[in-house]
């Protein structure tokens, strides 16, 4: 059994996360910089065949910035997180919405969200988590067009938000696995992204004091739900769905 702290594990993991976004950015931009010069310079010199392999280069030093950027996102939800204030979680849940209308158009897609509560929170972070989630339902939709929809309950203590989707599902051994860090279920040519977005809603949700798990089975959609403390009394107009809406944590 190991014997290593979490919370040191934690924050080195969120040191290297910090540094390796901030000074691997530069070497790569000259990678990728001089790639492309390459690319475009030697376009008619080359065969098919070679003209592959650097545009395999040009790939994988692109995806490599996403990971950094990634990287750079995942890390500053401890470091550079702003403090806690009173925000309508509607407004944001609508404002991670219009960040995504051209996605939501282009795939003819539904989202719904029921009343949502007033609470203390990052609202720049929450609204990242919103888009988050809401995103991924878009992009792992499958061939039917995506219906997406955000809910919440209070119970005792706490709110219970869930993201619910029609898409592909995931299988039950990957519950856990998918908050991972890189963790990707699928390959790229079939879902582009680095497997860092679920790490990153983990990490938000966790700094926000709640806990973030998936419900789904395979080819039936899933939904995600993530706690957060009620630290304020409810709000007059804000009527809770039943307690059996939600499966308890």
């Amino acid at each position: 059994m190991s014997s290593e702290n979490p919370t040191s594990a934690n924050s080195e993991i969120e040191q290297f996360a910090s540094i390796a976004s901030h000074d691997l950015h530069e070497p790569l931009r000259m990678v990728s910089s001089y790639l492309g010069l390459l690319e475009r310079r030697a376009a008619k010199k080359l065969d098919a065949k070679e003209l592959d392999y650097l545009r395999f280069a040009v790939d994988g030093a692109q995806r490599m910035a996403r990971m950094l950027d990634d990287l750079a996102a995942f890390s500053r939800i401890a470091t550079h997180g702003k403090p806690f204030t009173q925000a309508d979680l509607r407004a944001v849940v609508e404002n991670a919405l219009a960040d995504l209308s051209a996605e939501i158009a282009a795939r003819k897609a539904h989202v719904s969200h029921s009343e949502l509560p007033i609470a203390e929170v990052d609202a720049e972070q929450f609204a990242q988590l919103f888009r988050q989630l809401i995103g991924n339902a878009l992009k792992f939709s499958g061939p039917r067009a995506p219906a997406v929809s955000i809910g919440c309950e209070r119970r005792d203590e706490k709110w219970i938000f869930s993201v619910r989707d029609n898409g592909i599902g995931i299988d039950a051994k990957e519950f856990e696995r998918i908050f991972e860090l890189f963790a990707r279920l699928h390959g790229r040519s079939e879902y582009p992204g680095a497997g860092l977005g679920l790490a990153i809603c983990k990490k938000i949700v966790e700094r926000h004091g709640g806990r973030i798990w998936v419900e789904s089975v395979g080819g039936e959609g899933s939904t995600f739900y993530f706690t957060l403390p009620a630290a304020q009394p409810l709000n007059s107009g804000f009527n809770p769905p039943p307690t059996s809406a939600i499966p308890l944590a």
